[in-house]
């Protein structure tokens, strides 16, 4: 158990003695200053969080790296690559059947171009470029 737990517990303990002993007319200010209290916590719990969460954001910032991404995650990249490799079974059905072998090398081409710009995009690095730095502005993430 949580030492905020077992501090509430302790709150909704001593607010439920008081209740039996000032009885059922000051119930409701009871409940009120119980309330008020979790309250408290809540708000309290909420701000660490945010003041975490900016201070993880600012040292991504001072240390020049680039936030994460949805797409930058391993699922995803997998996801990609699948859906690519699905799409170009008809593509290469159509491309083939219309256009020969030159219509399937340039569906091909068109499914390795895809896929070789989105690792790009992805990782930047892999590819020979470099991040962007605030004195370079020609590099992009």
């Amino acid at each position: 158990m949580d030492m905020h737990d077992a501090d509430l517990k302790k709150e909704l303990s001593a607010t439920l003695q008081a209740r039996r002993e000032l009885g059922e007319e000051y119930e409701s200010a009871l409940v009120d200053s119980f309330l008020e209290k979790v309250d408290q916590r809540i708000d309290g719990a909420i701000d660490r969080r945010v003041r975490r969460q900016l201070a993880e954001q600012q040292m991504v910032v001072a240390r020049g790296a680039r936030s994460p991404r949805a797409t930058d995650s391993w699922g995803e990249r997998f996801g990609f690559g699948i859906v690519s490799l699905v799409m170009a079974i008809p593509l290469s059905a159509i491309a083939g059947g219309l256009a020969g072998t030159t219509g399937l090398v340039a569906a091909w081409l068109g499914i390795v171009g895809v896929n070789v710009a989105q690792a790009a995009r992805v990782n930047p690095r892999l590819f020979g470029q470099r991040r962007k730095s605030s004195k370079d502005s020609d590099w992009e993430d």
